[in-house]
C-alpha cells in the first residue's frame, strides 16, 4: 500500500468524528443543582466551554494573556525572573491570627465550611469572582479525604465499564486544566496494563476489549495529554515492571494520565484564594452552630477556634463543603441531634463513606519505572502500583465504612488484600515487612436511593432495594440548597474538584441575587462608591495557582547552576513549590542548617518545615510531616524518629513551650504507631526492606 497514509491517520479521523458526536451527546453536565423544594435547575454546558476542543494556537494565546494579567487577576504575583531576588510570599495574607481577627470583624458574602480540595476550590472560585469570602476548616487543610487519595488526576478508565462516559470526559477535561494551571503539582504519568492469562495466553476477544476501551478513553480526551495508548510486547513490559510473572504475561498496554500531590494542591488553592484574591482563610476552626435570622435563614456560623473562645462569623451564604462530615453540618441546619444516617438515604443521610487504603513499599521491594494497573484475583476491581520517588505505593481498597470519621485506619485485612493482588502478578513476593508507610482515607460517595451496603449489585427478593458495593457507586457530585439556604456539595472526586467548586459558587451567586446585575458598596472614607461587576461564569478554568508562575523558568537547562543549587534538590523543590522554590532555596542557602534533610534518607529539607510554618499556616507536627511534606507517608518509622528535631524547628517559629513541644511529639508518634498496629505491621524497621545504599528521594512530590 505504497503512497497510503499511515494506519493511525484513519483512527485520528475517527477520533474527530466520535469527538463531534460525543460533544453533542454529552452536552448535559454531570451535576444537578436543586434550589430548594419545588425548584430544580439542570445546568447545561455552554458552547465553547468544556465541550470545545481548543486549538494549540488558542491555548498559547490564552496562556500569554494570563501571564500578562495584573497580580490578583488570575495569576499568582510571584516574580517570573528566576535570576532576580527570591521574593517571599506575603506571610500576612495567610496568617491564622490575622484571619481569626477578620472573621470576627467582617461580614462576608460567602462562608465556606470545610478546607478540603472542594472547599478550598470553592473559596478560590468565590473570591476570584469578587465575592467577600471566608473559609474555616475544623482541622488542617486537606487533613481528611483530600490528603489521603490515590494522588491521581485522571478520567477514570474503570468508569467506562460502568457506562459513566460523561464523568470520564469531564475528568479528562479537568485533568488538562490542572496540568496547565498547576504545572508544579500535576505531572503526566505513564500507566502499564499487563495482560495476564493462564499459561501465557489470552482470548483474542479479551485483547480487543482492552484495546477498544483504551481507544474510547483516548477519544473521550485521554489523548489530549500528548500520547495515545499503545500495545507493547511481554519483553518490553518486563523492562518497566521486571518482577511481573513472565509465565502469565501475554502483552501489555501503555496509556497516560497524571499524578498530583493532593495535600499540596489543597494548600495551594487556599493560599491562592487568600494571598491573591483576599479571602480570609483559617484552619483549626470548627463550626459548632449555624446562625439564623428571625425568618430561619442561615446567616453565618458560630466557630470555636483552637486556642479558646468563640466567634460569630456573619455571611449571606454558607457553603457546606465538609465531605464525609456533610451530614453532620446538615444536622446543625436542621437543629437536630446528629443522627446515624450514614449510607441510608431513606433516613436522611446523603453520604455513604467508603474507605480507601494504600500501602507504601520501597522501590527495591517492587521495582518499576511507570505506574501499573493490576487485577485483583476473585474481585471485579483493579489496583494501582505507582512509583513515588524511592518508594512505590499500592492501592486502593473500596469498602463501606461505619467507624469514626476522624480516624479511619488500615486493617490487617486491607493490607492482605493489597499484598495478595500484587503478589498474584509478580514473581518476587512483597511482604508485610516491606511496608514502610500507609494511609487510609474516606470517599464521600453519594448514598443512592434504593441501595444498601452489600457485597454485590444483585436485587433483593422484593425487588425494591439492591445491595451495592461502594466500588459500584457513581463518582458524580450533587449540589443542593436547604430550605434555610445552606448550600451543600457532596460526592465527586479529586480530579473534578474545580467543576464541583464552580457549580457550588453558581448556586451561591443565585442565592445572593448577583447573577443579573451590579451591587454597590461603600468605597473610600471620602464617600466614593465602587460597583462590583456581575457575578458570572467561574474564572478558574484558566486561573493558575500560586507557584505556577516561574515553574517553567526553573526547569530550564542551567537553572540549578545559575542559582547555585544541586540539580536534584532544585527538581525536588520545583515539583512541590513551583516558582516559590526559590524562596525555600534561599532560606536553605542563607542558613546551612536548613539545607540538611528533614528526615534522614528523604529529600525534604529542614527549610521546608520553616516555610510551612511561615507561609502555609502549619500549626502541628502532623501538618508538616504528613501534609506540607509527605515524609510520614513515605516512611513512618524514620519520620517518627526525626519528629523531635522537626518539633524543635517549629517551636522556634511558633513559640511553643517545652511542654507543648513534647505533647506534639507524643501525639504524632503515637498516631503513627497506632496506625501500624491496626494494620498488623511491625513497629521496628525490617533491615531487609531497606533500599541499598540509602537512596534519597530527590524528585518525588
Amino acid at each position: 500500500m505504497s503512497g497510503s497514509r499511515p494506519r493511525h491517520a484513519a483512527r485520528w479521523r475517527q477520533e474527530g468524528f466520535i469527538r463531534e458526536i460525543t460533544s453533542s451527546l454529552l452536552s448535559t453536565r454531570c451535576c444537578r443543582i436543586d434550589f430548594g423544594p419545588g425548584l430544580r435547575h439542570n445546568r447545561k454546558s455552554r458552547n465553547g466551554d468544556t465541550m470545545a476542543n481548543p486549538t494549540l494556537a488558542s491555548i498559547q494565546n490564552e496562556l500569554l494573556r494570563i501571564q500578562t494579567l495584573a497580580p490578583g487577576a488570575g495569576v499568582a504575583s510571584s516574580p517570573r525572573d528566576m535570576y532576580g531576588p527570591a521574593l517571599p510570599p506575603p506571610a500576612s495574607a495567610f496568617h491564622r491570627a490575622s484571619a481569626l481577627s477578620e472573621l470576627a470583624d467582617r461580614t462576608f458574602d460567602v462562608l465556606v465550611v470545610g478546607g478540603g480540595v472542594t472547599g478550598a476550590g470553592a473559596a478560590l472560585d468565590a473570591a476570584a469572582r469578587g465575592l467577600r469570602t471566608a473559609l474555616v476548616e475544623r482541622g488542617d487543610f486537606g487533613s481528611g479525604t483530600s490528603s489521603r487519595s490515590s494522588k491521581l488526576v485522571h478520567g477514570g478508565l474503570r468508569y467506562l465499564r460502568q457506562g459513566e462516559l460523561r464523568l470520564v470526559r469531564e475528568g479528562l477535561i479537568e485533568r488538562q486544566r490542572l496540568l496547565r494551571n498547576a504545572p508544579h503539582l500535576v505531572a503526566p504519568l505513564a500507566f502499564l496494563i499487563p495482560l495476564l492469562g493462564g499459561g501465557g495466553t489470552m482470548d483474542n476477544a479479551a485483547l480487543r476489549a482492552h484495546g477498544s476501551a483504551l481507544w474510547l478513553y483516548d477519544l473521550c480526551g485521554g489523548a489530549r495529554i500528548g500520547h495515545v495508548h499503545r500495545r507493547i510486547g511481554a519483553q518490553e513490559a518486563l523492562v518497566h515492571l521486571p518482577s511481573l510473572r513472565s509465565d502469565r504475561l501475554v502483552a501489555a498496554f501503555v496509556y497516560h494520565d497524571a499524578r498530583v500531590d493532593d495535600a499540596r494542591l489543597t494548600v495551594a488553592l487556599a493560599r491562592t484564594a487568600a494571598v491573591d484574591y483576599g479571602a480570609v482563610v483559617a484552619n483549626y476552626v470548627p463550626v459548632v452552630a449555624l446562625l439564623k435570622d428571625v425568618s430561619g435563614k442561615v446567616v453565618g456560623a458560630r466557630v470555636a477556634p483552637l486556642g479558646g473562645g468563640q466567634i460569630e462569623v456573619r455571611a449571606s451564604v454558607v457553603v457546606n463543603a465538609t465531605g464525609v462530615w456533610s451530614d453532620d453540618v446538615r444536622a446543625l441546619d436542621e437543629a437536630s441531634p446528629q443522627r446515624s444516617t450514614r449510607g441510608d438515604p431513606a433516613a436522611g443521610g446523603a453520604i455513604r463513606p467508603a474507605r480507601g487504603v494504600h500501602i507504601v513499599v520501597s522501590r527495591h521491594a517492587l521495582p518499576c519505572d511507570m505506574a501499573a494497573v493490576l487485577p485483583v484475583p476473585d474481585d471485579r476491581r483493579t489496583i494501582f502500583v505507582v512509583p513515588w520517588g524511592d518508594h512505590v505505593y499500592v492501592g486502593t481498597t473500596d469498602t463501606d465504612y461505619d467507624g469514626p470519621l476522624d480516624d479511619p485506619r488500615c486493617s490487617r485485612e486491607d493490607v492482605s488484600y493489597l499484598l495478595g493482588a500484587v503478589n498474584a502478578a509478580v514473581t518476587r513476593p512483597v511482604s508485610r515487612g516491606d511496608v514502610t508507610g500507609l494511609w487510609a482515607g474516606l470517599r464521600p460517595l453519594l448514598a443512592e436511593p434504593g441501595t444498601i451496603a452489600g457485597p454485590s449489585p444483585s436485587p433483593s427478593p422484593d425487588g425494591t432495594v439492591r445491595p451495592t458495593r461502594t466500588a459500584d457507586l457513581s463518582r458524580r457530585h450533587h449540589v443542593w440548597v436547604s430550605p434555610a439556604g445552606l448550600i451543600s456539595v457532596t460526592g465527586g472526586k479529586l480530579t473534578t474538584y474545580r467543576r464541583m467548586a464552580a457549580d457550588t459558587v453558581d448556586a451561591a451567586s443565585a442565592r445572593l441575587n448577583l447573577s443579573g446585575g451590579l451591587r454597590s458598596r461603600p468605597g473610600s472614607p471620602g464617600g466614593l462608591r465602587s460597583r462590583r461587576p456581575t457575578i458570572g461564569r467561574s474564572p478558574t478554568r484558566h486561573l493558575r495557582l500560586r507557584g505556577a508562575a516561574g515553574t517553567e523558568d526553573l526547569r530550564t537547562a542551567g537553572a540549578a547552576e545559575r542559582l547555585g543549587a544541586d540539580p536534584c534538590t532544585l527538581d525536588h523543590l520545583v515539583a512541590r513549590y513551583g516558582g516559590e522554590a526559590r524562596t525555600v532555596l534561599a532560606m536553605a542557602q542563607a542558613q546551612p542548617d536548613l539545607a540538611r534533610p528533614l528526615v534522614p534518607g528523604q529529600a525534604y529539607l529542614r527549610a521546608e518545615a520553616v516555610f510551612a510554618v511561615r507561609y502555609e499556616m502549619a500549626q502541628t507536627l502532623d501538618d508538616v510531616l504528613s501534609r506540607r511534606t509527605r515524609a510520614a507517608l513515605h516512611d513512618d518509622r524514620a519520620t517518627a524518629a526525626a519528629a523531635p528535631q522537626v518539633a524543635a524547628l517549629m517551636a522556634a517559629e511558633l513559640g511553643w513551650s517545652t511542654g507543648h513541644q513534647e505533647s506534639q511529639i507524643a501525639a504524632f508518634t503515637n498516631r503513627l504507631a497506632a496506625e501500624r498496629a491496626s494494620a498488623g505491621l511491625s513497629s521496628t524497621p525490617d533491615p531487609a526492606s531497606a533500599a541499598p545504599g540509602g537512596v534519597v528521594n530527590r524528585v518525588g512530590p
